[in-house]
């Protein structure tokens, strides 16, 4: 059975990784006034933040349409036998109730969408190993329960610069970032049951980064199995680089990779955040 992998663009996977022939996106998109863009196609991160720096209104963001899911879904019964479409959490976006209603009426292919419960780093993880398992010929039950895993193993972690926007946006509680904002702090948030919380209220983005290195150790220590790690950031690469790489030598045991916070994730969380995500690392089990 051939598999397809389908995720959307808040992944933020890069062109190399979407050169595999079984894996495929659907964007979203990013709204200024009456301008649409959609993310890793029509614009990059870079020029999203310059654009968002030149105007005093924030942009919105939408989810890929019916219509998109359709066109792909259809498109792919030319050459595989099934789908797992793979999206972020269905907590903080329509993405996946979309995906699982056009799966509900596509013939002719069997369509498996599937929840992630995070978005970014955590999500790209999933849609990783699930390429991985379909190139290895695996059945839909079986990378659809390594997900599970996959998921169930997940921690996730980020330090924004300012929470204004996550308030505005509904993606944090205006009780947590209320006091963030009020303080002053760096707060570390998290994703529990697929939304973001508080985890910790830190005065300092040095404080915070070093307490989200305290957190990987702990993991690292505790784990019975190898840990790979993705650090992101948000228009931030020269912080998020040098952080990768003192944990690079701190941690020689975990596999890290490198990773953006895009424009439809960046235009709540605003430049100048950094965060990471870890999970079990199959690829040396």
């Amino acid at each position: 059975m051939r598999i397809a992998i389908v995720t959307d663009s808040t992944a933020y996977l890069n062109n190399e990784e979407y050169e595999r022939d079984n894996l495929f996106f659907v964007p979203l998109s990013c709204i200024f006034d009456q301008d649409i863009y959609k993310e890793q196609v029509d614009i990059s991160m870079e020029e999203f933040f310059e654009k968002v720096a030149q105007t005093d209104k924030l942009p919105t963001s939408s989810q890929p349409t019916v219509g998109d899911f359709m066109k792909l879904y259809e498109k792919l019964k030319e050459d595989f036998d099934a789908v797992i479409s793979i999206h972020l959490s269905s907590r903080i976006s329509g993405t996946f109730q979309n995906a699982f209603s056009v799966a509900q009426s596509t013939e002719g292919i069997a369509v498996h969408p599937y929840d992630s419960g995070f978005a970014g780093a955590g999500l790209a993880l999933q849609v990783k190993e699930a390429v991985r398992l379909a190139d290895e010929g695996k059945s839909v039950n079986e990378i659809i329960n390594r997900l599970d895993e996959v998921k169930d193993a997940t921690d996730i972690y980020f330090v924004v610069d300012d929470v204004t926007n996550l308030i505005k946006g509904g993606r944090l509680s205006k009780t947590a970032g209320g006091v963030a904002t009020l303080l002053k702090i760096k707060p570390v948030l998290t994703m529990r049951a697929g939304e973001i919380i508080a985890f910790d209220k830190i005065r300092t983005m040095k404080k915070a980064l070093k307490r989200m290195e305290t957190l990987l150790e702990e993991a690292v220590k505790e784990a019975p199995y190898p840990i790979q790690a993705t650090v992101v950031h948000a228009y931030c690469e020269e912080e998020a680089l040098a952080y990768l790489h003192k944990l690079e030598e701190k941690f020689p045991t975990v596999r890290f990779d490198f990773s953006i916070l895009g424009p439809v994730v960046g235009v709540h969380t605003g430049p100048g955040t950094i965060g990471m995500t870890w999970t079990k690392d199959f690829t040396r089990m």
